[in-house]
């Protein structure tokens, strides 16, 4: 039986829980929402749809429950494993890497971080749970497909023992099966030009941003503060990985907003590039967003880990090439106003898998196997093989020795977690939505700034 998570065995007190759930918001978001009241109002809106949408805005909360949660396991190695960080179901799709392949991977870095290695499962597991449960799942059904997502999970673990191929592991069109590889080949079929034709206008034979209501055009005096970090950028590029026919001559700027549930209020900005000739099809378009404190650093006290990192987004982009491996080859970070972006090409070819339509259990199994050796690739890839000093031990090596035998039970168990917090999600987010409604988050009015009318 897996130890009681907080809140959920008790007769409990709504009360003491809702001011928990307010004061971990307030206290991760509270910098941002003070700068952006507006986008945090849409934020919260968006986690106030169902549980998952809530879920996925609030792995802080998951972290304070983690602070206070029995992990037996959890060893010396395994708790200071490369993580994700956020890893839920919606954090899979393709990616185009170094090498021109159209990954299937994980493809989300702004929570990841050094940490326990069954939190990346366990908030996995849970997420699957809920997203299940919206599509009626019952639960014995839940609980095998989540079976087979961690025995994939642990054959792929124990299959790196055995082999050096950690790095050059990839879920490629030739490896996959289903839904996994009909986004793959999907994504094949999309075009740079297309990517181009939805974000800018051509005038004169010179291209540019559009002029949208999300974008914003910058002063000179913000301007030249943004092409001086994008200078600094190119120095962050693996000289290996840097594209020599891309000249990085900047065609044009624009401030924009942060993207999805996870980025609201962060600062971001869109530089186009002259591409890999003087033709108008094949400009390239970077972001440089505003990288954030990652969630698991809340409960992750090692200040050797906290120190390693020069800034949040040197933090974002070494976590990506060290989980992804073969990572794009326009990857870096740079500073700006003294914090930290991580810089990364807007690519043509990332798509995420779509869950919508996977609505039967033999649909959905092929798909979490492959999510499974997917996340062990994770794992077992940001270890003692890459370019970095933190994990200086094999993780599939520290990961197999703690369960040695114990396989049936640690998977029984983190399926006992994922059954157990997706109801105790299920209360937060009702809790959360009361409290939103009722003005009881600081700064951030469920009504908004706009008066009704009449009033």
């Amino acid at each position: 039986m897996a130890p009681s998570l907080p809140g959920l065995t008790r007769s409990g007190d709504d009360d003491q829980r809702t001011r928990q759930i307010v004061e971990v918001l307030v206290e991760a978001f509270g910098e941002l929402m003070d700068a952006d009241a507006d986008a945090f109002r849409t934020k919260f809106r968006k986690m106030a749809a169902d549980p998952f949408a809530f879920y996925r805005g609030s792995a802080p909360l998951f972290y304070a429950d983690m602070a206070t949660f029995e992990d037996r396991w959890s060893d010396e190695r395994t708790s200071r494993v490369w993580i994700q960080g956020d890893l839920h179901a919606e954090n899979f799709g393709t990616y185009m890497d170094s090498a021109g392949r159209i990954v299937f991977d994980v493809n989300d870095f702004d929570e990841a971080y050094l940490g326990h290695v069954s939190w990346d499962l366990r908030r996995f597991a849970a997420s699957f749970a809920l997203l299940a449960w919206r599509k009626a799942l019952g639960d014995d059904v839940i609980g095998d497909l989540l079976g087979t997502y961690l025995t994939a999970y642990l054959d792929q673990v124990e299959a790196f023992t055995h082999s050096d191929e950690d790095r050059s592991f990839a879920l490629t069109a030739a490896t996959t099966e289903g839904a996994v590889r009909d986004v793959i080949l999907e994504t094949t079929a999309r075009t740079r030009l297309g990517l181009l034709e939805r974000m800018t206008v051509v005038e004169g034979f010179r291209r540019r941003f559009a002029d949208r209501p999300r974008n914003r055009r910058l002063d000179d005096a913000e301007r030249d503060r943004v092409l001086a970090a994008l200078e600094r950028y190119r120095e962050t590029v693996p000289k290996g990985q840097r594209r020599r026919e891309v000249t990085y001559d900047v065609k044009d700027v624009i401030g924009t907003g942060g993207f999805g549930i996870g980025s609201a209020g962060l600062p971001a900005y869109n530089v186009l590039l002259e591409g890999y000739d003087q033709a108008l099809e094949n400009d390239v378009v970077l972001s440089l967003k505003q990288g954030n404190v990652p969630a698991p650093s809340r409960v992750v006290t090692d200040p050797e880990i906290r120190s390693y990192f020069e800034n949040e987004g040197h933090r974002t982009a070494l976590s990506q090439r060290a989980l992804q491996a073969n990572t794009s080859q326009f990857l870096g970070y740079t500073e700006i106003d003294g914090r930290g972006f991580v810089v990364a090409e807007l690519s043509p070819y990332e798509l995420d898998l779509d869950w919508e339509d996977l609505t039967e259990p033999e649909e959905i199994e092929p798909v979490m196997a492959q999510l499974g050796r997917a996340t062990a690739k994770l794992h077992c890839v940001g270890d003692a093989d890459s370019d970095h000093t933190l994990v200086p031990f094999q993780t599939e090596e520290a990961i197999t020795g703690l369960l040695a035998d114990r396989r049936e039970e640690f998977v029984s168990d983190m399926v006992e977690f994922a059954r157990s917090y997706a109801l105790r999600t299920q209360e937060d987010h009702r809790l959360f939505v009361n409290a939103f409604r009722a003005g009881q988050i600081p700064g951030i009015s469920s009504s908004g700034s706009h008066p009704l009318p009449g009033d």
